[in-house]
């Protein structure tokens, strides 16, 4: 089969909805398969901060004044379509006020299962009033892990599904849409007990991502490491046992980087382009960088650049100690971006006001910013304790800007350690989640600096790297298509 029929359902969608990479690997993975000549349907709840006059939306004329039942609840809903920003791609929005309307993605109102299992049914619904099969129902994440279950219970009934297998990606495993069993009614789910996973039975919960994992015909998650670390205790956040028990349906795949967007040749939102040819626009737009944001500019000082969501999974207390430290003995530069637990901003706040003219915060996130760190910064921090891919290393890369990493996750798969004697590998990669670990990978780092040779090789090899989806979408598709023809 040339042209595959995909559906590709997520509670994220970059840049109308994103909170971290499962907006921009789902926009990114479905303009793949369009530009591809895939039949492509993207879902996405309308969220009350998207407004849908701004975005060209249109009603689907045969989607509206819907409505579904969802315990003892009938909520309404329609369905709109525009297209997604970057570019022809259309968009299915599906307009449920009483759920999404004036409410950011996701909040703490406690109905969380109810707006997500109705976004599932939803999407499932609007293609069987589209009268589509899909080869594929491809969810993302616990938001919409119900989708296989409900193929095998509430829409069993249905021809049209009758050939549509199932994908579930597991952006964070940390993340599982865990409830209390007595939410079972509400999605309509009281009579599936002996579909769900005993364990969550025994304990009186059920979980969107656990079932997900026991129904979708096959799984994948963002990085071959990633596959191999969730199913042990470490990493498997208590689903590991579940995993292994599905490890021959399970399969690693790094995301792909949009090169349209990132790419220092071409980036609208720096001021210098430079290639790896020609790295004049790099040395150009560390100025900017520096002097925009009230450094002291010196092309022999290197500058550490962050941009995190500020969380423990980032390995933000192993920085702790070591930061203040270099800071002191060493003449560097450090620009930070981020938000996130308020112990780690103040910290961040706290090392700009105890090294000034050498550190500089910014609370929150700019795109902009974050573009131009990327494209000025000569090293980039990274020491997450479990990364299930990242995308900022791979920015990094492309931009000339060296990465230091824990050796976890897509981390591990796309960060190269740096040989000084043979100038081979594209990076600084440490083990240990540890302090010691970052100081000895800063360290390593700082020592490599002033060999401005070696330094300008270990560049152009991480720049020479292809991690785009040109190169990773083609792997969705074969395994798409091995699915749907029965060969796996």
């Amino acid at each position: 089969m040339d042209r595959l029929s995909v559906c590709l359902a997520a509670s994220e969608v970059a840049p109308l909805a994103k909170t971290g990479g499962l907006g921009d690997v789902t926009a990114a993975l479905a303009r793949h398969l369009y530009l591809a000549g895939h039949d492509l349907r993207l879902f996405l709840p309308l969220y009350g901060t998207l407004d849908p006059q701004s975005l060209g939306a249109v009603p689907v004329h045969f989607l509206q004044d819907l409505e579904i039942r969802m315990g003892a609840r009938r909520i309404p809903y329609r369905v709109l379509t525009a297209p997604h920003p970057g570019g022809d791609l259309a968009l299915y929005l599906v307009d449920a006020p009483s759920l999404f309307g004036q409410r950011r993605i996701y909040d703490r109102r406690g109905d969380e299962h109810l707006r997500f299992a109705f976004f599932t049914r939803s999407v499932l619904e609007s293609c069987q009033r589209m009268g589509w099969s899909p080869h594929v129902l491809h969810v993302n994440d616990w938001h919409t892990a119900l989708g296989p279950l409900y193929l095998k219970t509430l829409y069993r009934w249905d021809r049209l599904f009758e050939r549509t297998r199932t994908v579930l990606t597991i952006h964070n495993i940390g993340y599982q849409g865990v409830f209390a069993a007595s939410v079972l009614p509400d999605l309509g789910l009281e009579g599936a007990s002996a579909r769900l996973p005993p364990e969550d039975l025994a304990a009186r919960r059920f979980g969107f991502l656990a079932s997900g994992i026991l129904h979708a015909d096959l799984l994948t998650t963002v990085s071959p490491t990633h596959a191999r670390e969730i199913q042990t205790p470490e990493y498997g956040m208590g689903l590991d046992g579940l995993v292994r028990s599905r490890a021959n349906r399970l399969v690693g795949i790094l995301n792909g980087v949009d090169y349209g967007e990132w790419d220092p040749r071409r980036d609208p939102m720096i001021s210098f382009h430079y290639d790896g040819e020609d790295l004049t626009g790099k040395a150009q737009n560390k100025r900017v960088l520096l002097e925009g944001l009230g450094l002291p500019y010196a092309a022999e000082v290197p500058t550490l650049g962050i941009v995190s969501r500020l969380v423990h999974q980032k390995g933000i207390d192993l920085m702790l100690d070591p930061l203040p430290r270099f800071l002191e003995r060493r003449d560097l530069r450090l620009v930070a971006l981020g938000s996130g637990e308020s112990r780690y901003e103040n910290y961040f706040q706290w090392l700009q006001l105890r090294f000034p003219g050498k550190v500089v915060y910014h609370r929150g996130f700019e795109n902009e910013l974050a573009h131009l760190i990327e494209a000025g910064a000569d090293l980039f921090l990274m020491p997450s304790l479990y990364e299930p891919c990242g995308l900022n290393q791979m920015y990094s890369l492309r931009y000339g800007t060296v990465p230091i990493v824990r050796k976890t996750g897509g981390l591990a798969d796309t960060v190269e350690p740096w040989n000084p004697a043979t100038r081979e590998g594209t990076g600084f990669v440490f083990e240990h989640a540890t302090p010691d670990g970052l100081s000895w990978a800063l360290e390593a780092a700082l020592r490599a600096w002033p060999d401005r040779e070696g330094w300008r090789r270990l560049m152009a090899n991480g720049m020479s790297r292809d991690w785009s989806w040109e190169r990773q979408g083609p792997l969705y598709v074969d395994l798409y298509r091995r699915l749907a023809s029965g060969a796996l």
